[in-house]
Order: C-alpha cells, then sequence, then structure tokens
C-alpha cells in the first residue's frame, strides 16, 4: 500500500510527504513508543521499512522513535495535529506524516480492512 492509498483510505491529510515511494505492507498502531521498539522488529516481519506507525502521541518523541526503527511513515489519529517541531523533525528525518480524523481502532480498522497487515501475534508479558 503506498501512502497515497493510505491517505484515501482514512481519508487523511498528508502533512509531511515522502522522499522515496512508499510500499507499506504491515500497520501498528502504539502510543507506547517502548512498544515500537520492542514490537517493530518482529520475526514476522521481512523489513521495518515496510511498517506504518499508528499514533496519537504528535510529540517529536514519535518521529526520534519511527527513525530509530526505521519506520518510514506516521499516522496521527484523533484528528491531532503535531507541533511545528514534529514536523520540521519529520521533513529532516524523511519520514512521511499524515493526520487523520478517526480514533486510533477505526483507524487501524480501516486499514486493515483496505489490505494493511498487522505485526501479528506477540508474547504475553506478566509485570
Amino acid at each position: 500500500m503506498n501512502l497515497n492509498q493510505v491517505m484515501i483510505t482514512i481519508e487523511g491529510e498528508i502533512l509531511v510527504a515522502p522522499e522515496n515511494k512508499l510500499n507499506l505492507v504491515y500497520g501498528f498502531s502504539s502510543d507506547l513508543m517502548s512498544d515500537v521498539l520492542v514490537h517493530a522488529n518482529s520475526e514476522r516481519i521481512a523489513s521495518t521499512s515496510e511498517i506504518l506507525l499508528i499514533t496519537g502521541l504528535t510529540n517529536p518523541q514519535s518521529v526520534r522513535t519511527a527513525e530509530m526503527a526505521d519506520i518510514p511513515a506516521i499516522v496521527f489519529v484523533r484528528g491531532k495535529y503535531p507541533p511545528a517541531q514534529t514536523v520540521t523533525l519529520a521533513e529532516a528525518s524523511g519520514i512521511a506524516l499524515i493526520v487523520s480524523p478517526y480514533t486510533m481502532y477505526e483507524t487501524a480498522g480501516l486499514l486493515f480492512q483496505a489490505g494493511l497487515q498487522g505485526i501479528g501475534k506477540v508474547a504475553f508479558v506478566r509485570q
């Protein structure tokens, strides 16, 4: 799925266009960036460069996390526009940004229904 297909599916708005053509295969939804770092490198995924991060966290930490995990695109949900600092960082890092008017649950559901896969089952964690 390319970024234009994502934008159409979720009725989103592109804030930062990708530097290269993206082929997104997987979606991962989280507001906990530590979960992104832990689970984005699932054995099931050939490359993190095929993951779309779906989050409500609009601060620069989301872009830093995507950068560390080699995730090329982020969708911000609930119609939340990121601050200018986040957009500037994404532009400098080459990370695409989209805003979705839907909740995280609905955004992920629409994308899954349109063919974007999840990263699969993860192990239970007891704390």
